[in-house]
């Protein structure tokens, strides 16, 4: 009888858990659509790890005005071409990268921007299905939550693009001398390039495997700059349609 009791019990404060976690997440995901999160658990990670070496932490936020529009555009052309138009998931890409993991043992990703967001913001580096799965709920959300151009600005202030760097800002200091306003367009793509693997990919001196990747996205830039989608994004300006003019 004890036994029956106690299960009931215990199921209905497991509930309670679970009901309060997510009004705790989603509030907190709403407020971060205005409000800037303080730092990430893989930001903290990499504090604790510079403790007591020669490396400094570097992480500096800058508001979306303030980034090159070629920063915008190399990460866009970098990471994920079609993030204006989807929803969170590029479901081909995914297809892709499953049937080539299943024959590889090079592992391949697929994961949006908006994924590398979530999973950046609210979660944790490497981990299995579970982290996946939360990986999932939390792109869900941003993306319904969110605007494009906010999910942009996390990712371009978060994304770790250095050896203890994080963010476009700390990047265009550490390895440029100049904010994120400034980069041109050969500084932005070899940030962007780093992107995969921050602390191998290295920017100054850019390591072999850097500045291929550069040179493949400064050619992916110059065919997504006259994409509308992309264009408004990145400028922040309405574009006219130009079957509307010819008329």
């Amino acid at each position: 009888m004890k036994l029956k009791g106690i299960i009931p019990r215990t199921w209905r404060r497991i509930k309670k858990i679970l009901l309060f976690l997510f009004i705790a997440h989603l509030v907190y995901i709403i407020i971060l659509r205005w409000v800037n999160p303080p730092i990430t658990i893989t930001q903290i990670v990499s504090w604790v790890e510079t403790w007591g070496t020669e490396k400094h932490f570097q992480k500096k936020w800058v508001d979306y005005d303030e980034i090159s529009q070629y920063a915008k555009l190399a990460v866009i052309a970098s990471e994920d071409q079609l993030f204006p138009d989807h929803d969170g998931f590029d479901f081909k890409s995914i297809e892709k990268a499953m049937k080539h993991n299943q024959k590889s043992k090079k592992i391949r990703g697929a994961s949006t921007i908006s994924q590398q967001v979530a999973k950046n913001v609210f979660l944790w580096q490497h981990g299995g299905w579970f982290r996946k799965g939360l990986e999932v709920y939390f792109t869900f959300m941003i993306e319904k939550l969110w605007s494009k151009q906010r999910i942009l600005e996390m990712y371009l202030n978060v994304a770790q693009t250095g050896d203890a760097i994080f963010g476009i800002e700390a990047a265009a200091k550490a390895y440029y001398n100049k904010s994120a306003a400034a980069l041109n367009r050969e500084q932005a793509a070899m940030i962007a390039a780093c992107l995969p693997n921050p602390v191998k990919y290295t920017v100054v001196p850019p390591a072999r495997i850097t500045a291929a990747r550069q040179r493949h996205i400064l050619t992916q830039m110059r065919n997504i700059a006259p994409d509308p989608d992309i264009v408004e994004l990145v400028t922040g300006k309405k574009q006219e349609d130009p079957k509307k003019n010819s008329k």
